[in-house]
């Protein structure tokens, strides 16, 4: 077997090494085109040929505008030319790698389970430099010219105080793959990166179902803190439905060519998950495609087609980087198609995809400000901004987590194109894009019969004042089908002990607004502790990795400013939970989550200073 899994590797090698021959010689003049420290590539080292002829053709155009056209420009005679030299370039590309690309569509999912199991079954995931067993002195530091916002966490609140803990629901998960990727890497977690809720997010706890299509299963469970006896841990727990839709979608993917995205393979990640998506379209779906570089990149705009149009196809694999980041300028014009294709299917789901590293130094560079010009003008069935994230250094993760956020979307981070195949191949983009809930959020409401003081794991950014439950905003979390979210508390209870028989500890009730038809819908949920909880294993072995997973993010995303004392306790509890997550071996260690998570748990503890002395907490 190992055999003829060899052979059929090197049969796949060779198919693309043989469709790759071709650019040799081009590539050879692209080595030149690495973005410079200003996210602009230099006249003398953009790629040369009928691309760099274009390109430079189109420069010339875009300066002498004087205002950006709403459509594509009509070609000149002095450009038809150079632009069909360039289109007949790009073609002769596309016929070459036409069977490779098909074969890797087919065999992506194997591939990256390959990947994942290769890296599992060695003694610790794959990492550049340093190894796991290496000291913290030897991880490099964060990456240069990254941006995270820190977000302040939140005490204990006091219940005959404040009872009330209202929040937006969250499905994001960039956070944890972004540190997962840095540490294979070797770098150091930049603790201000940390958001608790999407680590945990990141997870897949295989809650119970909904027995019907309508409304949410809610459930709840508690447990002794592991770092403090005068402590509960409870988690409250929310399962969409995943009923049968068959909506069509209306696609616009909005691309970054900008010099930044020459560093690493981000392009091919890019190129890889658009052209996922595209492949996951049906015939009834409708897709356009808008590059931008300092400006829109007009000649290669496609105006809503059928996904499998041969202009599509070209455009994305003519993705390459050139010029400053203008991100303004591309989500202007894709909301525009977008907008069209949303008036013209008003039955139809409507997103507008983002591919970048978020490194926008042209026109509108705050989040904020680029969603205030961009608009949208429609709460029934509003467009969707999706981000996707690539690269690792000169990234900016705040501008791509609060776009997709106040975007009415959600948020990914890729660091393979396998991993972009991965994500987007059909059967996960037919559930992502299929919407549940828009505008979902939650209040929970504690009883001071029962709970002292509690504090909220995580969602500092998804807090809201309570008097915002009654509103429909569009920073509140849109929620795919079959999508669970997870949110974890510290309590203490007014008495020390549990309550031997099952004891009322509150209430939770969510709201939300379903996608098309934009009816309001309410679900209420009582909150209990105390009594027997009954759990299979595998549940109880994942509501502990849950745990985990919530405060080893929660105690190190404290660490930003924090020295001596204060990170050798962070330590301390990183170590408590490191013993933790080795008792669940026997039931999770079989599973990439576990392995990934001790992996990456470890990395986070060789950074910090020795805590010395042992845990101090008996077993």
């Amino acid at each position: 077997m190992t055999t003829m899994i060899t052979i059929f590797r090197w049969k796949r090698w060779k198919r693309r090494v043989q469709a790759l021959i071709p650019l040799l010689a081009a590539a050879a003049l692209l080595i030149g085109v690495a973005a410079c420290a200003d996210d602009e590539a230099p006249p003398g080292e953009r790629p040369d040929g009928a691309q760099a002829a274009a390109a430079a053709e189109q420069q010339e155009a875009q300066q002498e505008q004087t205002a950006a056209p709403t459509r594509r420009p009509a070609r000149t005679q002095a450009d038809s030319e150079e632009q069909d030299a360039a289109q007949q370039y790009v073609e002769q590309q596309q016929a070459d790698q036409q069977a490779a690309a098909q074969y890797d569509e087919q065999q992506a999912v194997v591939e990256y389970a390959e990947e994942a199991e290769e890296q599992s079954a060695a003694p610790a995931p794959r990492r550049s430099s340093p190894t796991s067993s290496q000291s913290s002195a030897e991880q490099r530091q964060p990456p240069r010219d990254t941006t995270f916002r820190d977000y302040e966490q939140s005490g204990f609140a006091l219940t005959s105080e404040d009872d009330t803990a209202m929040f937006s629901l969250d499905v994001d998960r960039t956070s944890y793959r972004l540190a997962l990727n840095w540490a294979r890497e070797g770098y150091e977690i930049d603790p201000d990166s940390v958001r608790a809720e999407e680590w945990v997010n990141a997870f897949d706890y295989r809650y119970k179902r909904p027995s019907g299509e309508r409304f949410f299963a809610v459930s709840s469970d508690w447990m002794r803190h592991p770092f403090d006896d005068d402590l509960v841990l409870y988690r409250i727990a929310f399962q969409a439905p995943e009923p049968p839709d068959d909506t069509p979608l209306n696609v616009t993917l909005v691309l970054d060519a900008s010099g930044s995205m020459a560093e690493g393979d981000r392009v091919a990640i890019a190129r890889a998950a658009a052209d996922s998506i595209r492949r996951g379209l049906r015939d009834e779906d409708r897709i356009a495609v808008v590059q931008f570089t300092d400006d829109v990149v007009w000649e290669l705009v496609v105006e809503p087609a059928r996904p499998g149009d041969r202009d599509v196809r070209r455009s994305i694999e003519a993705l390459y980087p050139l010029n400053a980041t203008n991100v303004q300028a591309g989500l202007d014009l894709g909301v525009q198609f977008a907008d069209e294709m949303r008036r013209e299917r008003p039955d139809a789901y409507n997103y507008v995809i983002l591919m970048s590293d978020g490194v926008a130094n042209v026109d509108a560079t705050d989040p904020f400000a680029i969603l205030n010009r961009v608009g949208d003008g429609g709460d029934r069935n509003p467009l969707r901004l999706i981000t996707v994230g690539v690269g690792i250094a000169n990234y900016n993760d705040y501008l791509l987590e609060q776009l997709a956020q106040y975007g009415n979307g959600w948020y990914r981070y890729l660091s393979t194109p396998a991993e972009a195949r991965a994500v987007f191949s059909r059967e996960n983009w037919l559930a992502l894009s299929r919407p549940f809930a828009d505008a979902t959020r939650a209040q929970v409401v504690w009883d001071p019969n029962a709970v002292y003081a509690w504090r909220m794991i995580g969602y500092e950014n998804r807090a809201a004042p309570d008097a915002a439950f009654d509103e429909d905003r569009r920073e509140f979390a849109e929620i795919p089908v079959g999508a669970a979210t997870t949110v974890f508390y510290e309590l203490e209870l007014t008495s020390r002990d549990l309550p031997e028989r099952t004891t009322p500890a509150g209430s939770v009730e969510l709201r939300w607004r379903t996608p098309l038809e934009g009816e309001a819908r309410s679900q209420l949920a009582e909150l209990h502790i105390g009594g027997d909880q009954r759990w299979a294993e595998e549940e109880l072995a994942l509501f502990d990795l849950g745990a985990l997973v919530a405060l080893s993010a929660d105690r190190y995303s404290r660490l930003s400013g924090l020295i001596g004392a204060d990170a050798a306790l962070v330590r301390r509890e990183l170590d408590i939970a490191a013993e933790e997550l080795e008792w669940r071996a026997d039931q999770l260690g079989e599973l990439d989550a576990w392995r990934d998570f001790r992996f990456l748990l470890d990395h986070l503890r060789e950074a910090l200073p020795e805590s010395g002395g042992g845990s101090g907490y008996s077993r």
